[in-house]
């Protein structure tokens, strides 16, 4: 074997393996496939090159050129002859042209060159097991002598293509699952919308709330929704924003139309400009067709805007964009598209203060803040807890064919929780409740709270750093003192029932063995409160067994006598027992 023919050998190789590096080295499937011309450019001493991918409908298109920007490509400024790609795509044939000015074909793509100036053209299909993908093709200077060695050329670019063809079945095969994904998320979305949409538009005119803050919430809602004003709910999280975002619009003249609700925290910045304005096809990896964003979708109708105090600043700009002029391209694309949309936005954040910080913009701001709604909080709507307790004991009677009901006392200790996560947390404490109840009523026994169990005054206490929920700043109480006042209280209101049951027990005893007590056995000084009951013992030598049971731990004693820590603190004062440290 020659000597350049040993060094054009080891050359090849060399290529295929940078090659092989570039074509794994990114997602952008058009990146690398511009790499790579770059690469041959350097080993082939290729003038230009191009790389053109089969649609499925059998058009070809080019996906990379040489020396080209994908703007430019995009714009149509590489004139290659689709009729020659074409050509190598149905044959699966490699095309070689010696001078390719015999060719007609090439006359606007080699416009731009001497008269004088031959070339050759190479096109080697991308070729899988099954379909071609694409072509790959090049092009040298020619000085009609063998400089450009067709045979070897043809078997190296043909080794290029296969490398080629297995990243574009990959990438398809990604691109696919994707779609499939998204249809699939776009379908069970869809259905879940309808369903929520069925829910809240039968029960619209009876959202359950009878307290001055609510009634001032619907006016509000009865006045503005008429209107296309652009409305901003602020309140804390659970304080039912979509519920009132979903009545603004079916007491609107929009309510044939669609409402599109889009959480804006759920999403990166990247997928949330795609999900708002859409892209276009080939816009990225993926994107295999165009698809229509959330305004479009909204269009004539309501576009909800969940979280908006989330998006970042750069994002913040386009948005307001199309709040201005109502109009916007798609990713990817340079179409300019007119939408009729209403917008309502929701926030749990206090704008005001983020835009005092630069973290949102104020032009942004007064855009979405036209009419801004304040929905209250469930510590500032008390009133409302009773119907709300029903509402959603029924809801999960329905859901689970039960007959559950609640009791006066079990409703009392809801009346009395603050609930720092709003209607959210209600409607979590009364799935539970209901959940765990052994019996067909729910009673003070079965409340959480009872057994220390209240799942918000965990939350609070564990996280001592955490702010209040929401973010609107004016709560009158502190969610987290809140909680941990609510539980007291109810421990105190177990406490006494613990007290009561304990003194009927041993009341039904004494009537078994014939005793007969009088008042002052049984209650304190005269406040009214139970003590203990003899049951057989003395009292003091009921207090000290007691004592001794529970290793003289006052809280131990207090349960085992069914008492509360304040009553048998002062039984062993009346008493005169001396505590022992052990």
């Amino acid at each position: 074997m020659r000597g350049d023919d040993v060094g054009s050998t080891e050359l090849s190789l060399i290529s295929l393996y940078e090659i092989s590096k570039i074509l794994s080295s990114s997602l952008d499937i058009e990146k690398t496939f511009h790499d790579v011309l770059n690469l041959l450019s350097s080993y082939m001493q290729m003038r230009r090159g191009v790389v053109a991918l089969a649609e499925g409908n059998g058009d070809v298109r080019l996906a990379a050129a040489s020396h080209l920007s994908r703007d430019a490509l995009k714009r149509g400024a590489c004139r290659f002859p689709l009729q020659i790609l074409e050509r190598v795509v149905s044959t699966a044939m490699p095309v070689v042209m010696g001078n390719a000015r015999e060719d007609a074909n090439f006359a606007d793509y080699l416009a731009d060159h001497e008269e004088d100036d031959v070339v050759s053209v190479i096109a080697v299909p991308i070729k899988g097991a099954e379909r071609t993908y694409g072509v790959l093709s090049i092009e040298r200077e020619w000085d009609g002598g063998v400089q450009f060695k067709f045979e070897s050329d043809v078997r190296f670019l043909t080794m290029v293509a296969n490398l080629i063809a297995q990243t574009v079945r990959l990438h398809q095969s990604v691109a696919s699952d994707r779609e499939r994904l998204i249809q699939e998320r776009a379908r069970l979305q869809k259905a879940l919308e309808k369903e929520a949409d069925d829910r809240a538009l039968s029960a619209i005119t009876d959202i359950v709330g009878e307290s001055p803050a609510m009634q001032r919430v619907f006016d509000e809602v009865r006045q503005v929704a008429p209107l296309k004003s652009t409305v901003l709910l602020r309140g804390e999280s659970g304080t039912g924003k979509e519920l009132v975002a979903r009545a603004v619009h079916s007491l609107s003249n929009r309510k044939d139309k669609p409402f599109i609700k889009v959480n804006c925290a759920a999403l990166p910045e990247t997928l949330l400009e795609s999900e708002l304005f859409g892209h276009e096809r080939g816009a990225f990896t993926g994107a295999t067709q165009e698809r229509k964003g959330r305004f479009e979708m909204a269009s004539g109708g309501t576009l909800f805007l969940d979280e908006i105090g989330e998006i970042s600043p750069s994002f913040q700009a386009k948005l307001l964009r199309i709040l201005q002029e109502g109009e916007f391209e798609r990713v990817g694309g340079n179409k300019t598209i007119k939408v009729d949309v209403r917008l309502i936005s929701a926030t749990n954040k206090n704008l005001e203060e983020a835009v005092s910080k630069g973290d949102f913009r104020a032009d942004l701001y007064y855009r979405i803040n036209v009419v801004p709604v304040f929905l209250p909080p469930l510590r500032e709507r008390d009133g409302d807890i009773p119907r709300l307790v029903q509402y959603f004991l029924g809801k999960f009677n329905n859901e689970n064919g039960r007959d559950m009901h609640i009791s006066a006392d079990a409703l009392h200790i809801f009346c009395r929780c603050q609930f720092p996560g709003n209607v959210r947390e209600l409607e979590n404490c009364v799935n539970r409740v209901a959940t765990m109840a052994r019996g067909e009523t729910i009673s003070a026994v079965d409340m959480p709270c009872q057994r220390d169990q209240c799942l918000s005054a965990v939350l609070w206490r564990l996280d001592a750093q955490a702010k209040p929920v929401g973010g609107l700043g004016n709560a009158a109480l502190d969610p987290r003192t809140a909680a941990r006042e609510a539980v007291n209280r109810t421990h105190d209101h177990d406490e006494d029932v613990y007290a009561r049951r304990a003194r009927e027990r041993e009341l039904a005893q004494a009537h078994d063995h014939g005793h007969d007590f009088d008042d002052q056995d049984i209650f304190d000084g005269g406040d009214g409160e139970p003590l203990l009951g003899s049951g057989g013992l003395p009292q003091r030598d009921r207090l000290v067994t007691a004592m001794e049971r529970s290793g003289w731990v006052q809280a131990k004693a207090a349960r085992i006598l069914g008492l509360t820590p304040r009553q048998i603190g002062y039984a062993l004062k009346k008493y005169n027992i001396e505590i022992k440290r052990l």
